[in-house]
C-alpha cells in the first residue's frame, strides 16, 4: 500500500490529535518470504505489547501492519489508563464471582504499572502522567449505583472513596467515586517509542504489509509467504475468524471532540459518567473527559461519547456528523471554559458480551492467539493483552488466563445476546431497503451513497474533482450491505464493523479484503 494514501495513516477522514501531533513511524515493506518463531499481525498497542514481552524472554518476532504504526484504533483514542472499567464491577462479581472480578481489576492496574515500568526503562518522552478519576452518575442512574459500585470496587481490591462532589466539573451535582493514581499519555509517542525498543531488541517490524490469509504456522502477506511457528492477531477485531467470536462481541462506534482550554484552569483528572440507561444500546453509552498539553498557552479538553453500533447511526436518527453537536453541547455545560474546538474524530471499540476482553487461543486453532474484545478500555486492555499472550507462547502460568480466555460462552447474557444478534440480523434487511439516492448521477463531489442498481446494491463515491469510484455494496466478510459515514468518509458494515475507505480499501476488519469493484461503464448500462 503507497504510504502516502490516508487509509496507511489512520482508519477514517478525521485525524485524531495524536497523530496530527506526531509523526507516524514506518518501516520497510515486506518483499520477501521468511520464517520465524512469532509472527504478530497488527502494530497497536496490543501487537506492539506481545511483541516486546516476547523478544524480552528470547523469542525471535516479526510484526506486520498493514499500514503505518497505530494506524488501526490505537491511533483513535483518548488514552485513558484506568481500571475503573466502563462496565461497572458490581455487573462483573455478578458474572464471573468475587474472585474473578478482583483478577480483573488486578490485571488493569499491573497494566498501568507495567506502562510505567516500560516508559522509564526504555526512557520513552510521551507525557506519562498519574492522576485521579472521578465517575458521577448520569442523570437517568439511580442513585444507588454509585454506593454499589462503591461496595464492589472495595470487595475488588481498589482504593476508592465516595466523594461529595465532583471536582473540576460545573454543572453537575452529585457524588462522585474517586479512583486515586490512574493514568494518561500520548499514545503516538508511547508507541513510537515501543516500536523503536522492540527493533533494538532484534523484532523486525514490517508496515504497509496486508496479512492476505492466517493459517496454521502460514500467512500470506503481500504474496509473501511467513512461516511461524505461533501467530498473534491483534487487529481490533480478529480477521482470522469468520463467525465464531463475532458472536461473543459487537461493535460500536465512539466520538471525540478536543477543545482547547486556558492552561492551569482546571486541575487534570479523567472523568466518566455512568451511561446512559435509557439508551436503546446494550452498552449503555457512556460520557469520558481528560485534558491533554496542547501548547504555552493553552491545554486540550478531549471529551468522548455519543456512542452507537457502527453503520447503525440511522437508528436513533442522529447521523454520524451529527453527534459531535451533542457531545459539543454536553461538553460546554460541564466545562464552559473551554474555547475552540480544534479536532474531532471517531473510533471503533468492541463490546464483549460480558465486558471482559478475549485474549488467548483462537478457538478452535493450536497456535493461533488473539487480542479483541476491548470494551472502551483498549489501552489497559491491549496492554493485558501483550502480557498474557507471552506468558500462554511461553508456557508459562497467568492468572489472567482464565477470565480472558477466548472459549468462554457468556451463557449468563443469553438475553443481551439475541438483542443484539437481532440487531445485526435485521441488518440484511438493507438488500430489499431503498438506497441513499435514486441513481449516481445524483451524487454531489466528495459524497458517497449507497445505490440500488437492479437487483444490486453498489457503493459509490465522488471525489473532490469528480472522479467516480463504485464498488459492490456487498461486505465480503459475511454479505451484510455497507453504510455510508458521512463523518469518516468510509463506508461501514452495519453487522460486524467491518470498515471500508471511500477509496473501497479494508480499514477494519473482519473483513480482509478490499469491497468489489465495480466499472463505471457496466453500471451505466444496467442503471
Amino acid at each position: 500500500m503507497d504510504p502516502t494514501k490516508k487509509e496507511a495513516i489512520t482508519s477514517g477522514e478525521n485525524l485524531s490529535y495524536w497523530i496530527d501531533s506526531f509523526p507516524q513511524l514506518s518501516f520497510d515493506t515486506l518483499k520477501n518470504d521468511i520464517d520465524t518463531d512469532v509472527l504478530i499481525i497488527g502494530a497497536g498497542i496490543a501487537g506492539l505489547t506481545t511483541a516486546y514481552c516476547l523478544a524480552l524472554s528470547g523469542r525471535k518476532v516479526v510484526v506486520i501492519e498493514d499500514g503505518l504504526i497505530a494506524s488501526g484504533e490505537s491511533g483513535r483514542t483518548t488514552a485513558h489508563l484506568t481500571h475503573a472499567l466502563d462496565d461497572r464491577y458490581y455487573t462483573l462479581q455478578k458474572l464471573f464471582g468475587d474472585e474473578k472480578a478482583k483478577l480483573a481489576a488486578q490485571s488493569h492496574t499491573a497494566a498501568i504499572d507495567w506502562i510505567e515500568e516500560t516508559i522509564h526503562r526504555e526512557n520513552i518522552d510521551c507525557d506519562f502522567t498519574r492522576l485521579d478519576g472521578y465517575l458521577f452518575l448520569h442523570p437517568t442512574d439511580n442513585k444507588e449505583s454509585l454506593q454499589q459500585e462503591l461496595e464492589a470496587t472495595h470487595k475488588a481490591g481498589l482504593q476508592t472513596e465516595l466523594l461529595s462532589s465532583i471536582p473540576g466539573i460545573e454543572n453537575e451535582n452529585g457524588k462522585c467515586i474517586h479512583f486515586p493514581r490512574q493514568a494518561q499519555f500520548h499514545i503516538m509517542k508511547y508507541l513510537n517509542g515501543l516500536a523503536r525498543a522492540i527493533e533494538r531488541k532484534g523484532v523486525r517490524i514490517f508496515t504497509n504489509t496486508h496479512a492476505e490469509s492466517i493459517k496454521e504456522k502460514v500467512v500470506i502477506a503481500n504474496g509473501h509467504t511467513i512461516n511461524a511457528f505461533n501467530i498473534v492477531v491483534a487487529t481490533n477485531t480478529p480477521v482470522n475468524d469468520i463467525v465464531t467470536m463475532h458472536t461473543k462481541q459487537f461493535p460500536y462506534r465512539s466520538y471525540v471532540i478536543a477543545a482547547t482550554i486556558a492552561k492551569d484552569t482546571i486541575t487534570p483528572a479523567l472523568w466518566w459518567d455512568t451511561g446512559d440507561q435509557d439508551s436503546k444500546w446494550v452498552t449503555h453509552p457512556y460520557h469520558y473527559v481528560r485534558l491533554q498539553t496542547y501548547n504555552d498557552k493553552y491545554d486540550l479538553l478531549m471529551s468522548g461519547g455519543e456512542d452507537h453500533k457502527t453503520g447503525q447511526a440511522d437508528r436513533e436518527d442522529i447521523p454520524e456528523e451529527e453527534r459531535y453537536k451533542r457531545l459539543i453541547e454536553w461538553t460546554r455545560k460541564r466545562f464552559p471554559a473551554i474555547k475552540d474546538i480544534v479536532y474531532k474524530w471517531s473510533g471503533q471499540v468492541l463490546e464483549p458480551l460480558d465486558s471482559l476482553a478475549f485474549i488467548g487461543k483462537n478457538p478452535g486453532n493450536e497456535n493461533i492467539y488473539i487480542i479483541t474484545g476491548d470494551s472502551g478500555n483498549g489501552m489497559t486492555h491491549g496492554t493485558i493483552g501483550g502480557l498474557l499472550i507471552a506468558d500462554l507462547i511461553n508456557a508459562k502460568e497467568n492468572p489472567w488466563a482464565e477470565i480472558y480466555k477466548p472459549t468462554r460462552i457468556p451463557l449468563k447474557l443469553a438475553g443481551t445476546y439475541i438483542k443484539e444478534a437481532l440487531s445485526m440480523a435485521a441488518q440484511y434487511g438493507d438488500w430489499i431497503a431503498k438506497g441513499d439516492i435514486e441513481s449516481i448521477d445524483k451524487l454531489e463531489n466528495n459524497e458517497g451513497a449507497i445505490i440500488t442498481s437492479g437487483v444490486r446494491k453498489l457503493a459509490a463515491y465522488k471525489d473532490e474533482w469528480g472522479e467516480l469510484f463504485v464498488f459492490s455494496a456487498t461486505c465480503p466478510h459475511l454479505g451484510c450491505v455497507v453504510q455510508w459515514n458521512a463523518d469518516e468518509k468510509t463506508f461501514d458494515c452495519p453487522c460486524h464493523g467491518s470498515r471500508f475507505s471511500k477509496q473501497g480499501k479494508v480499514i477494519n476488519g473482519p473483513a480482509n479484503t478490499d469491497l468489489k469493484i465495480i466499472e463505471v461503464k457496466a453500471v451505466a448500462q444496467n442503471p
